[in-house]
């Protein structure tokens, strides 16, 4: 009887744990991190969480600014969340090359700003495709017979033997009778 006394207990305290563990997450509110970089081209992204460290649950409103060279301005821009995931959002390309000081920021309820030195470059051009190879035609294979069919007879004698295999067990076995 202590037995299961034991058991329920030990039940019970673990569906507590599981019920209390499972409870709804804290409403995230207030400031965002926002890590600001260069794309490696012409762009910008940014990759934004709770200041709490966890993913975002929902798009957020980004907006970016930027100055470059030569006094040159971009923005505000509106960023639109990318496809790399909950929580990055990209710019596309919009800098001219060289090095800009950009400045993203959130409005309320998650009001936050971030700036970066980011290095913008001139898009790469794909290296040229390669010469095309000539091809030549194989040799003919002298078993291939006549339009490269040689195959149909091998297929169809096994199919003929797997039917054999399965049928001949079936014939051979004789009924016994109750």
């Amino acid at each position: 009887m202590t037995r299961i006394r034991k058991a329920c207990a030990a039940l019970l305290v673990g569906l507590a744990l599981t019920l209390l563990s499972a409870a709804p997450a804290v409403a995230h509110t207030g400031k965002l991190k926002l890590t600001v970089a260069g794309d490696g081209a012409d762009g910008v992204t940014v990759q934004a969480t709770y200041a709490d460290g966890h993913r975002l649950d929902k798009p957020v409103r980004l907006v970016l600014t930027g100055i470059g060279p030569d006094g040159r301005r971009v923005g505000p821009v509106q960023l639109e969340p990318a496809a790399e995931g909950q929580g990055f959002y990209s710019s596309g390309p919009m800098l001219a090359p060289g090095t800009w000081t950009v400045t993203v920021s959130a409005p309320s309820p998650n009001r936050s700003q971030a700036s970066a030195k980011v290095q913008a470059r001139a898009a790469q051009s794909p290296p040229p495709a390669p010469a095309p190879v000539a091809l030549t035609a194989p040799a003919a294979d002298p078993r291939a017979g006549e339009g490269g069919a040689w195959w149909w007879p091998v297929g169809l004698a096994g199919v003929v033997l797997a039917a054999l295999a399965a049928a001949v067990p079936m014939l051979l076995t004789r009924r016994r009778p109750d």
